[in-house]
């Protein structure tokens, strides 16, 4: 017979969790296992809420395993390592971000590209290779191998620096790996929200010039003056996009609903590329004509292996790159998804675990 999560395990963890495709949260007793000899064990402190959670605990993408302990941006401090591990001690600070386990032996691995793994293991809603379920950080503690860990610098805020584990690193890894990071080039970036407001920064940051692009044009004071964007463009005012067809060399589109994509294959100049990190629920029309006789690539980009995450934490640091957050207490995780789900929030939620992750009385 099947053990209950709070079983599995010899340790006890605390968390919430969701039961079914409502999604409601709520506090949950499981377990986790006794740190292993290349393990490293951390107190929870920080966890960001990235929109693929609310549509995990909805079951919106299938697949959906309850009960459900979401998050995939997780940041704390080491309480315990094993006895061969090398990267971390105690009182050191940690992040993990969506991947807790791969093959390490594929062509994949092999290039630290662990996302493309095709025995990834998710932090949450999957099966480890001992075919427990994974739990992520909306939880007090952790224990993952400390391969799948990254180090956070000092300088950079645990809560700021959260959504970077999953945010930061799906827009930071196509910037790097298609060319983007050189300076001078002209990048466009579809979509202001938790993605989009750091591949903003992440651009500037490697000097290239940054033009954001999105349907609200009350959106242009935020992108410009506070963010440093060089120019708005409103997706949807036919004569504004018009005016810069033909001018950018690369697009990062972060937007997760249904859009067109003809208007952004036309801003590319020829030989550009339109590289989608979003994930909309249903496919998109892609013309082709403008492909073939522009040279243009529509490419795919999905978070970042274990060497680039890091590499990207510590360009975070070197910049003084985080997240613009809303920090909320547990309790307040609920309403926090609807506010989600209705796009009102600016720009990332962050669960503060360390001070309002109570177990139940």
């Amino acid at each position: 017979m099947a053990k209950s999560p709070e079983q599995e395990h010899p340790v006890k963890a605390f968390g919430w969790a969701a039961r079914d495709s409502s999604g409601h949260l709520s506090p949950f007793d499981f377990s986790r296992r006794t740190t292993g000899e290349n393990d490293v064990t951390f107190k929870v402190q920080y966890c960001g809420i990235c929109h693929s959670d609310l549509h995990n605990i909805r079951n919106e993408w299938g697949g959906a395993d309850y009960p459900m302990v979401p998050g995939h941006e997780i940041l704390g401090v080491v309480t315990e390592v094993g006895n061969k591990v090398t990267k971390f001690k105690v009182g050191d600070k940690v992040g993990v971000g969506a991947i807790i386990g791969a093959c390490r032996s594929c062509e994949s691995c092999a290039q630290s590209l662990e996302n493309y793994c095709p025995s990834m293991i998710l932090t949450y809603n999957t099966k480890d290779r001992e075919g427990s379920t994974t739990y992520g950080g909306y939880s007090d503690i952790m224990v993952t191998d400390e391969h799948y860990a990254v180090a956070i610098p000092d300088n950079l805020p645990l809560d700021g620096a959260a959504p970077l584990l999953c945010a930061g690193i799906t827009v930071y890894s196509p910037l790097k790996n298609y060319g983007l990071d050189r300076p001078g080039l002209h990048v466009g970036v579809v979509g202001l929200g938790g993605l989009g407001h750091v591949a903003v920064k992440f651009a500037k940051a490697m000097g290239l010039k940054v033009t954001v692009i999105s349907t609200s044009p009350s959106k242009k004071e935020e992108a410009v003056d506070r963010l440093g964007a060089d120019l708005f463009l409103v997706s949807n005012d036919p004569e504004q996009m018009q005016s810069a067809m033909g001018t950018v060399d690369i697009i990062i589109d972060t937007v997760s609903a249904v859009h067109a994509l003809l208007p952004l294959v036309e801003l590319l100049r020829s030989r550009g590329k339109l590289i989608m990190v979003g994930a909309p629920q249903r496919p998109l029309e892609l013309p082709i004509m403008p492909l073939l006789f522009g040279g243009k690539i529509v490419a795919g980009s999905c978070a970042g292996g274990l060497t680039e995450l890091q590499e990207m934490i510590n360009f975070a640091s070197e910049h003084n790159i985080t997240s613009d957050i809303e920090v909320i207490p547990m309790d307040y995780v609920n309403t926090a998804m609807e506010r989600l789900a209705k796009g009102d929030v600016r720009y990332r939620f962050v669960i503060d675990i360390k001070n309002t992750l109570k177990p139940a009385a």
